[in-house]
């Protein structure tokens, strides 16, 4: 028959690679996107939903679904404000996974990033190290968490210092091998791929590195 997933973040970089592969990949007969602004992808597998993304018990009737995709993320350059970053970056996911939890979902796959730790002093690895911690309590049948490194693309919005951070890696990839290839900056098609072969496989790892993510989400296509 098919299954629905839901996605967040569907306008972002990665969600929106997410977002293009669900719609031709055929185990998939729905997807529902839950953001703040629409998509503007047109598609009979599409139901949209625009929404407050803080507060989920608004839309907890219509979060039902097979898996939940969770690309919602920022940076500390483009959200300079502590307490809104982590409403972000911590908040959102964490509802999203509640909402899982409360309605059945058994799937819940999360972009986090390479140098999650709750126990960080710098103030980005630290929230993304809780919002690990907190989605892993809520005890989801099938969670997974993607630690990718710098993620390569354009972005629709134009962020300085990550264009100069990619250019720079883009020389350094080959340089890094053995225990390094973490390090090497990493496409959004292949975080995409990686995510919908979890979704639709029997992994049992929980926590994943960009290099794995990278080899996976390369067989893919």
């Amino acid at each position: 028959m098919g299954k629905t997933a839901i996605i967040l973040g569907a306008t972002g970089l990665t969600g929106s690679i997410l977002l293009q592969k669900l719609l031709a990949d055929t185990n998939y007969k729905a997807i529902k996107l839950f953001s703040r602004s629409p998509s503007n992808v047109m598609s009979s597998k599409i139901v949209e939903f625009i929404v407050d993304l803080h507060h989920p018990a608004s839309f907890s009737d219509d979060f039902t679904a097979d898996e939940v995709f969770c690309c919602i993320g920022t940076t500390a350059a483009k959200t300079n404000e502590k307490e809104q970053y982590k409403a972000i970056d911590f908040v959102i996911p964490v509802g999203a996974a509640s909402l899982a939890k409360q309605n059945g979902i058994p799937s819940f796959i999360v972009v986090s990033a390479m140098g999650a730790n709750a126990s960080s002093a710098v103030f980005y690895n630290k929230t993304k190290g809780e919002m690990e911690q907190a989605i892993l309590a809520l005890n989801i049948q099938k969670t997974h968490i993607l630690r990718p490194s710098l993620i390569g693309g354009n972005r629709t919005e134009f962020r300085l210092g990550e264009r100069i951070a990619k250019v720079a890696m883009s020389l350094l990839n080959p340089l890094f091998i053995g225990g390094f290839k973490k390090y090497k900056m990493i496409s959004p098609e292949k975080i995409a791929n990686f995510m919908i072969t979890l979704a639709n496989s029997d992994h049992k790892q929980v926590i994943f590195s960009s290099d794995e993510i990278a080899n996976i989400g390369s067989t893919r296509d």
